[in-house]
């Protein structure tokens, strides 16, 4: 079981499965109310949003569209370079689309606030943010975030599809990593 294996390398469980359902549940029936009557565009941010994207969109009852954006403003450190950079472009034009760009977690703020420039300057006729996790207190820039299943602390967190390294996307809950797997690379 991928729980037993990788669950050794985290301190503990911050947010459980269980709980992560509820609220993708609640937010997918908040957004088919506030987007009655529209055909918004999805945008999945690539890797770490693909687990809670997939979820999100199967709790929507609307006849929405869905497109994918890779950004690149880490690398392979634990911490933001501050410079965001398109690997994979939407295949799709937002012009006069209602978009909501969907993310696993925001925390300075800077990979969001590009992506939301970009799409308002395509012409998008709104853009909305939706994350899983929002970690306000490590905010570079001022964001508004409109849709957060949770709001968490200052921790490394990893599952439900973020991850170290590229591991741990698969663990089915959020859990903060231990800060000797990453202390290195810090």
């Amino acid at each position: 079981m991928v729980d037993s294996t990788l669950r050794k390398d985290l301190d503990h469980i911050l947010i459980s499965e269980e709980e992560i359902k509820e609220a993708v549940q609640q937010l997918g029936k908040k957004i088919t109310e506030e987007y009655r009557d529209k055909s918004p565009v999805f945008v999945c941010i690539l890797k770490g949003a693909a687990v809670f994207f997939s979820d999100l969109m199967r709790e929507v009852d609307l006849p929405l569209t869905i497109d994918f954006m890779a950004i690149s403003s880490y690398g392979s450190s634990t911490k933001s370079s501050g410079v965001v950079r398109i690997l994979k472009d939407l295949d799709h034009d937002v012009l006069n689309k209602d978009v909501l760009v969907v993310e696993d977690i925001v925390d300075s703020g800077l990979t969001l606030t590009y992506i939301q420039k970009v799409m308002s300057e395509r012409g998008a006729n709104s853009v909305r943010l939706v994350t899983l996790l929002d970690k306000p207190e490590r905010r570079k820039t001022p964001l508004e975030v409109d849709y957060a299943c949770f709001q968490i602390p200052n921790e490394f967190v990893v599952g439900y599809g973020l991850d170290y390294q590229e591991k741990y996307r698969n663990l089915p809950y959020v859990g903060v990593l231990h800060p000797d797997i990453y202390s290195d690379q810090a």
